[in-house]
């Protein structure tokens, strides 16, 4: 028992949060129900962590005393029947709220099976020490912690445990959770943890390919996923979920730059993988796709990544020009391109690349196929062919307006209707 637990809670939580766990303890109480705040919560409270939500269990049912609580303080309730939670939401926030219950398995890597329970088997079911406290909010022991299994110690003592021997056997994902813990929270793995993780990585071929990316996921989403990924690599956990995985230097550094791009969360997250994969030679990259079931855009561009490094001593060569890097370019997509950038140092691939994605693949004619008809194009290859010229010569630098590239078409049409060399006729659009 931490003392002073209550006065803990009123030094860290919001007035506004405060009253709120107050009255939903009383009208739990109300219902006879015992309501707890549990979990991550709890321990990041004891550590002093800015809390963002609040996750609650109740010895009852979580679903009629959401409602209760969204008619009593004018909030807002959202049910899932399937699953026995809720969440209560209120002018700017929200509360997730669940019934206590405890989980069996019925085979290592399955789903758990869900029975209701009072809040000792609930916190018997929970992933490590550190995340099985809960703080009762009942009136009258209102601020008590909970603490069965010794989260607190370890907490002081800065160690992820697990709860019991056969927990990784369960559920294999507590592997990668441990880590991110780990390293989120700068704590140590305990000794038996370690040693179990260790001996246990092979549980990972329980867990399904989607379950594995979704881990995956949630650690680079982390602030520092490489140092996730370092220590995955270190314990042999990134191997046991696809061979060739590495967490080296190179990556430190690649995703370091990945998040200073600012792009949108799941490109964000595609480029992550792209560069998680980015060692792995093409065998590798088939069986890393099967593994983790990624969607189709993604296999494409882990599949292209292959193709790009297979391209890269041609980017090297002393005579690439502007149309040359873009029609070697332009078949990948820019997420597969940024990869490879940010995997490579400094040189002529890199610049390269860099080059056609900052600037030469926005480029189009100034002109339209429509342009074209007007100045007496007939539809078909022709023009096709005449625009591939006329880009070309935008990224030759060759036209640089409207009026340059109408100048260029009139040259074309005349030297076509007197026999000459010109696009669509035998002419050779600008060298690549």
């Amino acid at each position: 028992m931490v003392q002073g637990s209550a006065l803990l809670l009123e030094s860290r939580l919001s007035p506004m949060w405060m009253d709120f766990l107050r009255r939903a303890g009383g009208i739990a109480q109300g219902r006879g129900e015992a309501l707890y705040l549990v979990g991550g919560v709890v321990r990041d409270l004891l550590l002093g962590r800015g809390i963002v939500d609040l996750d609650l269990v109740v010895e009852g049912d979580a679903i009629a005393l959401a409602r209760r609580l969204a008619q009593e303080l004018a909030g807002k309730a959202r049910t899932h029947p399937r699953f026995g939670t809720a969440k209560v939401e209120m002018a700017g926030w929200s509360a997730d709220l669940a019934s206590a219950r405890s989980e069996t398995y019925a085979h290592p890597g399955a789903l758990p099976q869900v029975t209701p329970a009072s809040i000792a088997e609930d916190l018997a079911r929970r992933d490590f020490t550190v995340n099985a406290m809960a703080i009762c909010l009942e009136p009258a022991h209102f601020g008590q912690l909970l603490d069965i299994h010794g989260g607190f110690p370890d907490l002081k003592a800065r160690l992820i445990r697990i709860l019991h021997p056969g927990s990784f056997m369960d559920d294999a994902t507590r592997i990668l959770r441990a880590l991110r813990y780990e390293q989120r929270l700068d704590f140590q793995l305990e000794s038996e943890t370690e040693a179990l993780m260790r001996w246990q990585t092979k549980m990972l071929d329980t867990i399904s390919g989607d379950r594995l990316r979704h881990e995956l996921e949630l650690i680079f989403q982390e602030e520092y996923p490489e140092k996730v990924l370092a220590r995955a690599e270190k314990l042999g956990v990134l191997a046991a979920i696809s061979s060739g995985l590495r967490g080296d230097g190179w990556l430190t550094e690649a995703l370091r730059c990945a998040r200073r791009l600012g792009e949108p969360r799941g490109s964000t997250l595609e480029l992550c993988f792209l560069l998680l994969a980015y060692p792995l030679g093409e065998a590798q990259v088939e069986s890393f796709i099967r593994r983790l079931h990624f969607p189709a855009q993604v296999s494409r561009n882990l599949r292209a990544l292959s193709r790009l490094k297979a391209l890269l001593p041609s980017l090297a060569a002393p005579d690439m020009s502007p149309v040359r890097i873009y029609h070697h370019l332009h078949p990948f997509s820019p997420l597969t391109l940024r990869a490879v950038s940010l995997a490579l140092g400094p040189g002529m691939p890199k610049g390269c690349i860099d080059l056609y994605l900052d600037r030469l693949r926005s480029l189009s004619p100034f002109l339209d196929g429509d342009d074209l008809r007007r100045m007496g194009v007939s539809p078909g290859p022709r023009l096709g062919r005449m625009l591939r010229a006329l880009l070309e010569a935008k990224l030759e630098g060759k036209v640089s307006s409207r009026e340059e590239e109408q100048a260029l078409v009139k040259e074309w049409l005349e030297k076509g209707a007197s026999g000459g060399a010109a696009p669509g006729r035998g002419g050779k659009p600008a060298s690549r």
